[in-house]
């Protein structure tokens, strides 16, 4: 899978709150408690697998930050915009996430 310019990256990330920057697409997350950033880190973890396809995770108590990059590409791919908007819509586009029961 091919990298995308930065060009092709502006036109393609929709997403709230993500950035393109040293050549990854990032966001960082906030929740309530350590244990619910752990449960949202876990469920993206099942999307990741399932996609074969899985980001950086830099955990600071209750924040989350995602980096997702094609590593043996040298940057984003479809492949990242893709988990990207998986992670999103995981954690529900109004910030509400709710751990399955």
């Amino acid at each position: 899978m091919a990298k995308l310019s930065p060009q092709q990256i502006a036109a393609n990330l929709k997403l709230p709150g993500w950035e393109y920057k040293n050549n990854a697409l990032v966001k960082r997350f906030q929740f309530e408690s350590f244990m619910k950033a752990l449960d949202f880190i876990n469920h993206v973890g099942e999307v990741a697998e399932a996609a074969d396809h899985h980001p950086d995770i830099y955990v600071n108590y209750s924040r989350v930050t995602f980096s997702c990059s094609t590593h043996s590409e040298g940057g984003v791919t479809e492949k990242d915009l893709s988990l990207a908007e998986n992670i999103e819509n995981l954690y529900g586009r109004e910030g509400s996430w709710k751990p399955a029961t």
